[in-house]
């Protein structure tokens, strides 16, 4: 089965994810999606210190917006934001610190920017890792759990009162083709038998993001929650976790600038929000979240209990 789904994904991969199909994907594209002010709003983005989330902040921040980079390392973010505040020629963009593999410290951020901001109108999970060995946080929980899928869960869920606040609110999260490998895991979530293979736990991960999207979509309809692949980008995180296939795939990657393409469609353009919210999205075009016959859907009383389970594992860290 695995090696149906890997061949599967990879000839998907090679017919969809490239930079090649980018630019065939382009022709279809509608200019004036993008072709809009979005002074006044603000968008918070995790990771934006490179990469598809820098590349996000800059397209956003030229278009006027608010932009509030949280990113892990503090010299990196002031020099993202002094080049965004440069090339834009915007200076709503505000740093903020926060390392997501820290659990507690997620929900304490999130809870400081409700009583500090009075708005945001757009939230965008970038940030990813992928672990070449198995390591665990301060708290006990495995780091790429932490980072890719817990954060997330807190973030959405303690910032949904602001978002809700503010006119058409969404939330877009940015996943990985290697999810469509991958079925949901209800059991421990962050369990891994034996050998650790890191780019099988980011791909799990990458699947509770789609099932959390669907779930969120279902409990708040006043938000437009998606979720969105980019494609095979050539980002550091690809670079430094996956050598071998950076080196094979280097020509055909795309761009951090057309991996972010989609992101940016579903933040700022009225197309977007009249797809239906909880969905998948690549090419800015809805997409399935399943290969065909790869036995990847969980049914719903699994993606329950999954949100049951998240809930738990965050309450247990979240501050009184």
């Amino acid at each position: 089965m695995s090696l149906y789904r890997n061949s599967a994904w990879f000839l998907k991969g090679l017919t969809e994810f490239t930079k090649g199909a980018f630019d065939a994907a382009s022709k279809r594209f509608a200019e004036k999606d993008l072709e809009v002010s979005v002074a006044g709003r603000s968008f918070m983005i995790t990771g934006a210190n490179s990469g598809i989330g820098k590349a996000t902040a800059m397209a956003i921040a030229k278009k006027g917006g608010t932009i509030h980079l949280v990113c892990r390392n503090k010299d990196k973010a002031e020099e993202t934001r002094a080049e965004i505040v440069k090339e834009s020629g915007n200076k709503e963009i505000y740093v903020h610190i926060l390392d997501l593999s820290e659990t507690k410290k997620v929900w304490e951020f999130a809870e400081a920017f409700k009583k500090k901001y009075k708005t945001l109108n757009v939230l965008i999970n970038n940030a990813g890792c992928m672990m070449t060995k198995r390591e665990v946080n301060a708290e006990g929980l495995e780091k790429s759990f932490a980072i890719n899928s817990l954060a997330v869960y807190i973030l959405i869920k303690s910032l949904i009162p602001l978002l809700e606040k503010s006119p058409d609110p969404r939330v877009i999260t940015v996943t990985s083709g290697g999810m469509l490998v991958q079925k949901l895991r209800t059991g421990n979530l962050q369990s891994q038998r034996g050998r650790y293979d890191g780019t099988m736990v980011y791909a799990q991960n990458k699947r509770q993001q789609v099932v959390m999207t669907e779930q969120f979509a279902k409990a708040h309809t006043n938000i437009h929650f998606s979720v969105m692949h980019p494609g095979w980008v050539d980002t550091p995180m690809i670079t430094n976790a996956m050598p071998d296939f950076h080196h094979s795939m280097k020509e055909r990657l795309r761009t951090p600038e057309q991996g972010a393409d989609t992101v940016v469609w579903l933040a700022v353009s009225e197309a977007a929000v009249t797809k239906p919210s909880g969905r998948l999205f690549q090419d800015r075009k809805m997409v399935a979240a399943h290969l065909p016959l790869a036995w990847t859907h969980s049914s719903q009383t699994e993606d329950q209990k999954f949100m049951s389970v998240m809930e738990e594992i965050g309450k247990s860290f979240q501050p009184h």
